[in-house]
């Protein structure tokens, strides 16, 4: 997609080093938390995580790109903490953000992700299931074995997304099984189900170091509008991604009938091309084959898609939640290394390939 807006003035940070610190701070607890499971579902939860293969053979794995403990970790640094304050967040965050994802894959039916099997696939529906609870069990005890008071106050932020993120997902869910969303019940289920998780991430840092609820709520707002953009930018690759990049099948959300932002600003669009995509659509639905579609048929739905003017909207919309989430910081008074990181990170999240 076309890049947000960047003006010339923004000393260049190292967008990658920022991402890396936040892995390398947060893997070691991680790995210390999942340890605490009990077998099997420490070997299960390590697989997904991408720390062993399926054998059990330590391999080094994709584990993602680690927005969240990025900005967890950074948001400690707008009080004037060290980084490692933000970590009990980062891993909390984490562990959150990974129980959705095993629930989500069995209950999307995705057989891969970062080009490797699913835990569902692998290991089971009953252990996805289980290792997800586990994790989100886990993600209280790190931040409520701190025993602060501003453990305390993480942890109700962190409880909160968390039930913001499972009403998105119910929502998705939902969507699927009508003809029609409108792309304001699109944009509330995506900034449950990714907006929250991101706005909590960019605050737990700062609440641990110690932040007052307002600096803490100007936060969340800039990772919600990020979380926005966000899914913005996943809703295109979910359609027009490499699979070579996004480790998932050509077409992936319209295999799976999603209504993401694209397809549903192209249904609300009008025209021609928004009326025969209509009408495809309704008929898939009844369709028993489906499921046996050719590459073709998802093509030509993609190309009604951006016909209607679906693909152009999404990419304006993520670059306009992004200027929202900008915005946000303004609230904020912090190091100016920090909010150019934070600027940083936003940029990285609309202009990326996966």
């Amino acid at each position: 997609m076309p890049p947000a807006a960047t003006p010339a003035r923004r000393p260049a940070v190292d967008v990658t080093a920022l991402l890396e610190r936040g892995r390398n701070l947060a893997t070691p607890v991680l790995r210390a938390a999942v340890d605490r499971l009990a077998p099997p579902m420490d070997t299960v939860a390590a697989y997904h995580f991408g720390w062993i293969d399926a054998a059990g053979n330590p391999v080094d794995g994709d584990g993602g790109k680690a927005v969240r403990p990025a900005l967890a970790v950074l948001s400690a640094e707008v009080t004037g903490a060290a980084p490692e304050a933000g970590v009990p967040g980062a891993v909390a965050v984490e562990l959150v953000h990974n129980f959705s994802l095993l629930h989500d894959d069995l209950m999307d039916g995705d057989e891969q992700r970062r080009h490797r099997d699913t835990v569902w696939k692998v290991h089971g529906p009953a252990q996805a299931i289980l290792v997800g609870d586990a994790l989100f069990a886990l993600a209280g005890e790190v931040l409520l074995e701190l025993g602060t008071v501003e453990a305390g106050r993480a942890a109700r932020r962190l409880t909160a997304a968390t039930r913001a993120l499972i009403d998105g997902q119910a929502q998705d869910i939902s969507y699927e099984h009508r003809d029609r969303v409108s792309v304001e019940e699109c944009l509330e289920m995506e900034g449950n189900k990714t907006g929250s998780l991101l706005a909590c991430a960019s605050s737990i840092g700062a609440v641990l170091g110690g932040a007052d609820d307002t600096t803490a709520d100007a936060l969340e707002r800039y990772g919600y509008h990020l979380g926005l953009a966000f899914q913005a930018v996943d809703d295109l690759l979910g359609i027009w991604g490499d699979p070579e990049a996004t480790g998932k099948q050509t077409w992936s959300d319209l295999r799976q009938r999603k209504k993401s932002l694209p397809v549903v600003a192209a249904l609300a669009a009008g025209g021609p091309a928004s009326e025969q995509l209509g009408e495809i659509l309704a008929a898939d639905a009844k369709s028993s084959d489906f499921e046996n579609f050719s590459e073709e048929e998802f093509a030509a739905r993609a190309a009604l898609i951006e016909e209607a003017g679906g693909r152009e909207w999404t990419a304006a919309e993520a670059r306009r939640q992004h200027t929202i989430a900008i915005e946000a910081l303004d609230a904020v008074d912090m190091p100016d290394r920090v909010r150019d990181s934070f600027t940083a990170l936003a940029d990285f999240v609309v202009v990326r390939k996966r």
